[in-house]
């Protein structure tokens, strides 16, 4: 029998209306709660071609003689410099993208009874619905999301992903163990761009847990008042997102400015989590992003999400720890860590922010 993961008890997530049925109905005007007013307007110049653009990392070159150095030098400032950046020629089947992106279009087109059989449940994050939601007064997402845990396998939830339709099921298997392969490789290149002893990361992350987040964000009659998804830094290891149909969206917060992210046709866009901010001493840096909403059509994409094995505390690896620089964050459990991020709502980068040391010398001074 395998053991109990106390952190699994991820709290809870008030359950809210689905977006997509509400955005069915004939409306001028979004309902009060889904104003936000909180926020940066989504809004963003008519002209992206004056925008800088996150970089691109070829995965091929990472793994060819002749290139490999300069990658490896542009994946380093890419991480330092933006915490985001698009992966090519990375290695995942183009078909297995292509029949993951068909199922998950086809799984939000289900009827409501059907998708009722997957919702949330009170006390759970996993299912359909919307995560993070703390109060009933709490503005809203002008969107749903479909979350999974996918490994290690007996964390599965019995009545989710074992019941999902084939051939959706199979291919949804298939790329949790590509993007876990992928996840892997793209650690130990950044271990290698950032000198780290041998195999930091690999004890740190292999076996590691990774949950799968799709997300539909339907059209809204008025995108400018709403936001897809809140302006946040992701509270984990490693995200890898794939857009799933042809709509923009996804913002990062850049020196200031909010950039949009142009999708290249099958590449993914990365981007580092507070853990690895944590783990690396602030070396590499999470970056606020955010979804915004149009008004003409659906935006889908699906953020595969890697984190550390369960057991055992978080915070800066050895590498980075010397006289002269000494630890920017605490170290906390990692069952911990995560049944704190999960009782929390998305709120920019307040949650990591909490954790950093001279914070703590701040309050007591």
């Amino acid at each position: 029998m395998e053991p109990e993961v106390p952190w699994l008890d991820f709290g809870n997530s008030l359950p809210v209306p689905c977006v997509q049925e509400l955005a069915k109905e004939t409306m001028a005007t979004v309902p009060p709660r889904y104003v936000r007013s909180d926020q940066d307007p989504p809004n963003i110049s008519d002209s992206t071609a004056s925008l800088p653009q996150v970089p691109i990392i070829d995965m091929e070159k990472l793994f060819s003689p002749e290139f490999m150095d300069t990658e490896l030098e542009k994946l380093h400032h890419a991480s330092k410099e933006w915490g985001f950046f698009q992966l090519i020629n990375h290695g995942v089947s183009t078909s297995l993208l292509e029949n993951i992106k068909l199922d998950i279009q086809a799984f939000f087109k289900l009827p409501m009874e059907e998708k009722k059989k997957y919702w949330q449940k009170p006390g759970e994050l996993e299912g359909f619905g919307q995560a993070f939601v703390v109060s009933d007064e709490q503005k809203l997402d002008w969107g749903d999301l479909f979350a999974l845990i996918t490994l290690p396998t007996h964390l599965r939830k019995p009545r989710l992903f074992p019941k999902l339709p084939l051939p959706f099921r199979d291919n949804l298997e298939a790329y949790s163990a590509a993007l876990q392969k992928l996840s892997m490789k793209i650690l130990e290149l950044m271990e290698k761009a950032l000198r780290m002893e041998n195999n930091e990361m690999k004890n740190l992350f292999e076996d590691g847990w990774q949950t799968i987040r799709m997300n539909y964000y339907p059209p809204c009659p008025q995108p400018e008042l709403v936001i897809g998804l809140n302006a946040h830094s992701d509270r984990v290891g490693l995200t890898i997102l794939l857009q799933l149909n042809e709509m923009e969206g996804l913002q990062i917060r850049k020196d200031g400015m909010w950039i949009p992210v142009i999708p290249l046709p099958n590449a993914f866009v990365v981007n580092i989590g507070d853990i690895l901010e944590i783990v690396t001493n602030g070396i590499y840096r999470s970056i606020e992003h955010r979804a915004t909403v149009n008004s003409v059509k659906e935006r889908l994409s699906m953020a595969t999400f890697y984190n550390p094995k369960a057991e055992g505390d978080l915070g800066p690896a050895p590498s980075f720890i010397t006289p002269e620089s000494p630890a920017l964050f605490q170290r906390i459990g990692a069952a911990e860590y995560f049944r704190k991020v999960s009782s929390s709502k998305l709120n920019g980068k307040a949650y990591i922010d909490a954790l950093r040391i001279q914070n703590e010398e701040q309050r007591g001074s």
